[in-house]
This record gives C-alpha cells, structure tokens and sequence, in this order.
C-alpha cells in the first residue's frame, strides 16, 4: 500500500502532467498524419527522454502511444486515410459512415471505445500481468504459426461478399510479402536488381497508397463527390454512444479480451488485434451483411482491440523484458537507460515505479476523452476546405508520410504503385483488407513455418503436439471444415424429410 501512495505521488507532480499533457498532444498530431505512427511517435521522443526523470519519461512513451493509436481513426473516418495501421482494419467501415452523413457516430464510437477498451487493458495489466506473461512466454514459433494462420482464415470473413476475390487479394498481399531478403536463406527474391527492394516493400508506404492515393485517384477519374457530411456540420459526437454500450456489450467485452491477449503476445500489437478483432465481429454479428457498408458494430470491437492490447503488450515488456510490440521494444531501451530494468525483480526491488506506469496508463486513457474531442473538433474543419483544394493537401502530406519511413523516394513510388493497384482492385471489386493482412503476416508467417520445421525435423505432427499449438491448429481446421459440414448436415435433413 505504500508503494500505492508513492507512486500516486511520483505521477501527480506538475512537471509530470505538463509531459502527459504536451505527449498526449503530440501523440494526438502525430497518429492523425498518415505514415507518422505510433512507433515513429516513440522512437521520435526517445531522444527527449534522456533529460527526464524515470517516471515522467515512461509517462511520455504511454501518453503518446496511447493517443497515437486513436487519433489514426480521424483521417481514417474522415478522408479513408488510416492515421495509423491499427486504424487500417475498420477504414472502409468508419469512412462509408461518413459518406452516409454518420461520421459523429464513427468518431464518437472510435474515441469512447478506444477508451473502454484500453481501461480494460490497463485493469488486465495492473492486475494480471505476471499470469498472463507466463502464458505468452509458452508461444513458440508452433504457436505462432498457427496464430497466424488463424489471422489468415479471419481474413475471409473481413473479404465481402465474394470470398474467391477475398482469397485473391490475401495472396496478393502473400506475394508482396516476399519481396527482398527476409527469408531462411537470406537470397533475393523479386528484387529484380534493384537494391531498394532488398530491404522488402514497407508496409506504411504501401497501406498509404491503397487506402488514400486510391481514394484520391477514384476523385480524379470518377469525380466522385466528397463526402456528405461536408454539406454539413456533424453534431455531438457522445451522443448515442450510451445506447451504442447498451446494444454491443458482448462486442466491447469480446474486442478488449481479445485486444489484451493478442497484445501479450510477443510480436502481436495492436495491428493484429484490431484486425482480427473485426473479423469476429463480423463472424458473430447478427448483422454480418451490413459489414463494409457503414456499420458502427465493426468499429466498436476493433476500437476496443487496438487500445486494449497496448497495455497488453507492456505485460511481457515489464516481467519478461520481451517486447510485446514494437513501440514497448523501444520503451523497454529507456527502461533500462532509467535503471528500471524489467523482469520480475523490478516488482521488488522498484514497486513505487511500477504502479506509477499504470496509474500513467489509465491517466493517459481517461485524457483521451477530452483530447480526443477536442483533436476531432479541429479536424472536422478540414472537410470544409473545397475538394479541388484538399485533395491535393491530401496527396502533399501522403509523399511526405511514405518519405519519411526511411528518408528515400522509394517509399514514394511504392506508395504511388500500390494506389494504382488498389485503385483497380476496388474497380473490380477486389478488397483491400486482406492485401494488408497478408503483407502484416506473410513474413511471421515464413519465419515461424520455417523455424517449426527446423524443430520438428520435418514432422508436420509435431505442429499439433503441444497443448497451445494443438488448439489453435485444432481451431484453425474446425473453421476450414465448418462450411463442408454444414453443407453435409443440411443434405442429411434434406434426405431425412
């Protein structure tokens, strides 16, 4: 209990709220540019980090992050444009609200969701992160093969109406994954010379020119007009939120469970969990056809997901020192430049300095409203600028999002290829969701095949052996075959009668 007191005393210093509020702000720019993302957020503050205290220098990483991962729904709900690749899983969805005149509902339900969600994440990580590490530390790369296959199957429920075109742009995203030299024996693939190919096709660059310069493309050819809600000003962005928690209850609960577990798992983050968090939505929705044209449930659970699993992935960081992200792979090196190495003595030997991270962690949570209203408020405005104007901007600020992941106009001309691609896949009625699930995937998926392999001396059963490994593979064939047997089932009735 003293630890308690003293931590609530390191946190609610003034110096320490002026660092939570000026990240949070920063963190709320940043995720809102598309190709700025939470991790560049991060690794761009670490340089600051160096002249603060422990405690206020992790609460600058978590206040920024945080906000970070919500404010990629803005430009995502708003102009298609996913801030953020967490943002990425429910753009469609949250941008035909906004063409539908709902885009209040969209962002309402994006800020207080992701809100709820990463309270249920901070509650899981204050509260269960020894347990839940130790499971996480049992993943190997059997797990983890199988999770990813997992992640694959989802995607045919996020493909439409037409799960071949579904099928296909999954492999198209496997495909692009393959680009360069991340594989078992380090050769070149589809490098085709050139050196920046090496390296693969980023995925930022890419998800930048499918979403957004495909968008821009469609106005320019097809003279779209833009979105309804220009015509006027949306109203209060809580309202309805209230009957929205009544209607989904299952689906807020579902999304942050699933958000804080995926999160704990090394690698995972939030990118994976909002995907694969909308694909159950889908999945167990009553309303599974009104997915892709405007449906809030989507947004509900994938919101509550991609915040959830941030405090998820601070549970490996802090007992294990094993980064359950990118972002916490990055504030791990300032724990240990603070002296707060992570591992299981840092709750001996430091308390006061754990419980001030998670009271940190709810803090920065419970800004987000406020913030994240006021961070909408002055993003509306953008919609009133004339189209002929703002699409132009729009396409500024996408050269230099792709520019920047690695200071090389590469990155712009993968971004410009991909919006060509993506352009032509929506003409044909292609969706994109499950390119960008096979490019996030394609290489965990190589790398954990692979490494299985090695393990098992080539014995696909051993795949199936350990307890985690076998559920998941268990899991991944009853979805394969569930269509096969219901169509089985219904001739046997058919027969019967």
């Amino acid at each position: 209990m003293d630890a308690v007191v003293s931590a609530f005393g390191l946190v609610f210093q003034p110096d320490v709220l002026l660092v939570i509020l000026l990240a949070s702000a920063y963190g709320l720019f940043v995720g809102a540019i598309p190709g700025l993302t939470a991790t560049m957020a991060t690794a761009l503050l670490v340089p600051v980090t160096f002249f603060m205290a422990p405690v206020p220098a992790v609460a600058a990483i978590v206040s920024a992050t945080a906000m970070a991962i919500f404010s990629g729904d803005i430009p995502a709900a708003l102009l298609r444009m996913p801030g953020t690749p967490a943002s990425a899983a429910y753009a469609d969805e949250a941008y035909m609200l906004t063409r539908k005149g709902q885009a209040e509902t969209a962002l309402g339900a994006g800020l207080v969701f992701s809100v709820l969600g990463g309270v249920f994440g901070v509650l899981v990580l204050s509260f269960s992160a020894p347990a839940l590490a130790e499971v996480a530390l049992n993943f190997s790369s059997f797990e983890y093969f199988w999770l990813v296959i997992l992640g694959f199957t989802c995607a045919i429920f996020i493909a439409g109406k037409d799960p071949v075109k579904g099928i296909v742009s999954l492999l198209l995203g496997l495909l692009i994954s393959v680009v360069g030299l991340e594989n078992p024996a380090g050769a070149p693939r589809y490098t085709f010379g050139n050196p920046d190919l090496m390296g693969g096709i980023e995925l930022i660059p890419l998800m930048i020119g499918m979403f957004a310069v495909s968008e821009i493309l469609r106005y320019a050819v097809l003279v779209i007009k833009p979105p309804a809600i220009t015509e006027k000003p949306f109203g209060n962005i809580f309202a309805g939120m209230w009957a929205l928690l009544k209607k989904y209850p299952l689906g807020l609960l579902r999304g942050s469970a699933l958000g804080t577990a995926v999160g704990a798992l090394p690698g995972a983050g939030a990118d994976i969990a909002a995907w694969m968090a909308y694909a159950v939505s889908k999945r167990f929705s009553k309303e599974p056809e009104k997915f892709g044209t405007g449906h809030v449930e989507g947004i509900v659970e994938a919101g509550a997901a991609n915040n959830s699993a941030l405090g998820g992935a601070w549970i490996p960081a802090l007992v294990f020192g094993i980064p359950g992200d990118s972002i916490t792979a990055i504030a791990i090196g300032v724990l240990y430049l603070k002296g707060m190495n992570p591992g299981p003595t840092l709750f001996i030997n430091n308390p006061q300095n754990i419980y001030a991270v998670f009271i940190v962690f709810m803090l920065a949570q419970l800004l987000m409203l406020p913030l994240g209203w006021m961070a909408i408020k002055v993003a509306k405005r953008i919609l009133g600028i004339p189209a002929n104007v703002l699409m132009p901007l729009i396409l500024l600020f996408c050269v230099v999002g792709a520019f920047a992941i690695n200071n090389s106009p590469f990155g712009i001309i993968v971004m410009l290829a991909a919006g060509v691609l993506g352009f032509f896949m929506e003409r044909f009625g292609f969706p994109i969701a499950p390119t960008i699930l096979g490019v996030v995937l394609g290489t965990m998926l190589e790398q954990h095949f692979f490494s299985s392999l090695i393990k098992a001396d080539g014995n696909f059963l051993v795949f199936f052996e350990r307890p985690i490994a076998g559920t998941l593979g268990a899991v991944c064939v009853l979805i394969w075959l569930w269509p096969l047997g219901r169509s089985l089932l219904r001739r046997v009735r058919q027969w019967e009668r």
